[in-house]
């Protein structure tokens, strides 16, 4: 099928969709032999943790990934940040008339790719199709399932002064990486998205600590977006040292060429660990030693419980306050 394109008989419900579901998803997803039901049925136990998602990513291949991994990796972090595990996703694909299946076949095995290595399972799954200029090649929608156990404890309610803010590495490479495949700007860069799934280094950072406040990861609005959010929603004020943000250096220069601030361009690897000072030290040391984590650094504090805002100190030692990303920065990054 590699060289035919998607037909709107492959959403019909008949024989090509059948072939479709046949040779293409159930062969990399791994099919064993079981009925093949309207609900897949799963075994689960104690309190779960479900996120849903959906990926309108353009271009649909980007240097470090494409579509089908940034929806598993996407859709597994959302899990891990909230302290399950997670277990299982389920995927619908929206899929444009004339779409290459070949195409359609590499974004499938990437999915599955992704998913054996943050060991989780596709389990369920739906196809659409529709005419062509309706969907701008594909869009998938994901469901994670994760199940929380007593290893990672998150507990956002007893943030308090001196807390340490902790992000996984540099910032910015996925924005700038989407940004230079568009090709609109005439902007070369070596960057490479970060899209990957962090289960296995959240685990390996938090598992045991006690200490572990929050955990969030910072895609659409970036880094400052996302801790504004939390500033917001539990009444503290934190405090970024700029001089200690991870910013690849042809990060800052595509930033700095188009406007852009680093601080607010989206990421697909990289998890904001909030944590007790004590807690600190594990944790960095621990986020350091896997490969996505290496660039871990501490980039701030909880300097007070009170107004809810987040401060960046400037390298000339003054003091500005960070909003939320205003207007549309980047659409389609994810």
């Amino acid at each position: 099928m590699n060289d035919q394109r998607i037909t709107m008989a492959h959403g019909d419900g008949g024989e090509q969709a059948h072939q479709l579901i046949e040779e293409v998803f159930l062969k990399a997803f791994g099919y064993n032999g079981e009925p093949l039901m309207d609900a897949a049925c799963v075994k689960v136990t104690d309190r779960i943790a479900v996120s849903t998602d959906s990926f309108v990513i353009k271009p649909i291949f980007f240097p470090g990934g494409n579509i089908g991994k940034i929806a598993v990796a996407g859709t597994v972090n959302d899990i891990a940040v909230s302290g399950a595990v997670p277990m299982y996703i389920t995927a619908g694909f929206i899929l444009e008339e004339g779409f290459l299946i070949r195409d359609l076949v590499s974004i499938v095995e990437s999915m599955a790719e992704e998913a054996k290595k943050a060991g989780v399972r596709l389990i369920s799954g739906d196809t659409k199709v529709v005419e062509r200029g309706s969907a701008d090649g594909m869009f998938i929608n994901t469901t994670g399932i994760g199940i929380y156990q007593n290893e990672i404890q998150i507990h956002p309610e007893a943030m308090q002064e001196g807390d340490s803010i902790i992000i996984s590495g540099t910032i910015g490479d996925h924005g700038v990486t989407i940004l230079t495949a568009r090709g609109e700007l005439g902007l070369i860069s070596d960057v490479q998205s970060d899209c990957a799934s962090l289960n296995h280094l959240i685990r390996e950072a938090c598992e045991g600590q006690s200490g572990i406040r929050i955990m969030r990861d910072p895609t659409r609005g970036g880094l400052a977006t996302t801790l504004v959010e939390i500033c917001e929603d539990f009444k503290v004020t934190m405090e970024l040292d700029q001089t200690a943000l991870p910013v690849r250096q042809d990060v800052r220069g595509a930033c700095d060429m188009l406007g852009f601030d680093p601080l607010y361009m989206a990421n697909e690897g990289k998890v904001i660990i909030i944590t007790a000072k004590e807690s600190e030290e594990y944790v960095l040391k621990a986020l350091q030693s896997h490969e996505l984590g290496k660039n871990a650094k501490v980039i701030g504090s909880i300097t007070s419980k009170d107004r809810g805002q987040l401060l960046l100190k400037t390298p000339m030692g003054t003091t500005r306050r960070l909003g939320r990303m205003a207007g549309m920065h980047l659409p389609r990054i994810c």
